[in-house]
């Protein structure tokens, strides 16, 4: 394990935070100051912050709230685009996956962690877990639409139409869609199904878990353990 990572993981402080410590040589291995974050370290190491040894702990699950930005992707990025952990300033980044994903042009929010049976949770058609979307739209919405909506439609290349889904008007252009599924590209293509283009499109929720508003985009924040049981 690399080093700045164990020191996370000891003691809770961001990949920034550990090579502030081990700049100031105040971390040793083996009786050695290391001042490199990329040391690897095992169990039978002797790691020590100002020559007192620090606790191994067990594994470490993390589950964060993040306002993603355009641009990125939630898989591990591509040629074209970013992942959405390089945006976490954290040793444990490598191991995180999103719960559910958003395309790289749609912002809001996502829930990321390392803890796959939670992910599970999050993302599993079983669970029916509501998502809601602010929609900004090419062509003014039209009447019938919130009806249609909410009978299910009937997706291009689909044999089911999808489950019944909430729509609110707040200009004609701009409107607030809740689904209980996740099919692939589901809001703009019900969009499309009836002859109009989203422009825009942003995750404002996932189950009863809201995106902060206070939250800027390309931060993150960790859950609290009632967020955490939600799911």
């Amino acid at each position: 394990m690399r080093l700045d990572k164990h020191l996370h993981q000891c003691l809770g402080i961001s990949r920034s935070q550990a090579s502030q410590l081990l700049k100031a040589g105040r971390i040793s291995v083996n009786s050695l100051i290391i001042k490199s974050g990329a040391q690897h370290v095992t169990e039978q190491d002797s790691v020590l912050l100002d020559d007192k040894p620090l606790d191994t702990p067990g594994e470490k699950l993390y589950y964060f709230m993040l306002h993603k930005p355009q641009g990125y992707v939630c898989a591990n990025g591509d040629a074209s685009h970013p992942g959405i952990t390089r945006l976490f300033d954290l040793p444990c980044a490598s191991e995180l996956h999103a719960a559910g994903r958003l395309d790289a042009d749609t912002t809001g929010l996502v829930l990321v962690t390392n803890d796959g049976q939670w992910s599970h949770r999050v993302t599993s058609p079983r669970k029916q877990c509501d998502k809601t979307y602010r929609v900004w739209l090419a062509e003014p919405i039209s009447p019938e639409t919130e009806e249609i909506f909410a009978k299910g439609i009937l997706l291009r290349s689909e044999t089911q139409v999808t489950r019944p889904a909430q729509l609110e008007t707040i200009t004609p252009q701009e409107v607030l869609l809740t689904i209980h599924e996740g099919k692939y590209h589901q809001v703009k293509r019900m969009f499309a199904a009836v002859g109009n283009h989203v422009e825009r499109l942003h995750r404002e929720r996932i189950g009863e878990l809201v995106l902060d508003a206070d939250l800027p985009e390309g931060s993150y924040r960790e859950l609290t353990p009632e967020e955490i049981s939600l799911f």
